[in-house]
Formats: structure tokens, C-alpha cells, sequence
């Protein structure tokens, strides 16, 4: 079974800056597409973005141009470095292996002044 672990997560102002982490169990971590997922109070779970295998990446809409997706094969993480964060970016963070569905257990990410 995989094991997917978040983290990073915490309370920053408006206009700041935050850096999630992922590590993965995956034997070949590097042939995977890799995603963060975000979920807030009352609200269905949206893509925020994906990685893969030859570092393509895909962003919603709403976070295109201030998060940045990347991923460390040698070490089996993928990074969500969000600038200019908005009180509207609040919500619990999810790593995922689509391929495997599998999923972390979430870091909250709080913004607010």
C-alpha cells in the first residue's frame, strides 16, 4: 500500500507565502503523475495542480501564476511553493497518485489576517 504524507501546512496573512510537501512510498516514484488536491469547508475537493512524468504541469485557473508545482524524483517528493496567497487559497491540502488513488491525509492552509 502506498503511504502518502502532506506537509507545510499553517496559517499565514494574505499576500503570504507557503511551501507543501509530499513524500510517497512509490518503488518508481518517478514514472507517476503526481497531484495536490485542496478541500474547503463546504466545498467539493478541487484539482490545484499536476506534475508528470517528464515535469508537464497543469494548474486550475484559479492558482495559475502564484503556485508552482515541482518534484524531487531522487528524493520521492512533489512541492507546492503558493505566492500571494489569498484568505480564498483556505483549505485542507491533499497529495495524490492518480494512477493508485491514493491519498494523503491532508495539511490545512489557513489565510487570514
Amino acid at each position: 500500500q502506498v503511504q502518502v504524507e502532506e506537509s507545510g501546512g499553517g496559517l499565514v496573512q494574505p499576500g503570504g507565502s507557503l511551501r507543501l510537501s509530499c513524500a510517497a512510498s512509490l518503488r518508481i516514484f518517478g514514472i507517476y503523475t503526481m497531484g495536490w488536491y485542496r478541500q474547503a469547508p463546504g466545498k467539493q475537493r478541487e484539482l490545484v495542480a499536476t506534475i508528470g512524468q517528464g515535469d508537464t504541469t497543469n494548474y486550475a485557473d484559479s492558482v495559475k501564476g502564484r503556485f508552482t508545482i515541482s518534484r524531487d524524483n531522487g528524493k520521492n517528493t512533489v512541492h507546492l511553493q503558493m505566492n500571494s496567497l489569498k484568505p480564498e487559497d483556505t483549505a485542507v491540502y491533499y497529495c495524490n497518485v492518480p494512477a493508485l488513488n491514493s491519498w494523503g491525509q491532508g495539511t490545512q492552509v489557513t489565510v487570514s489576517s
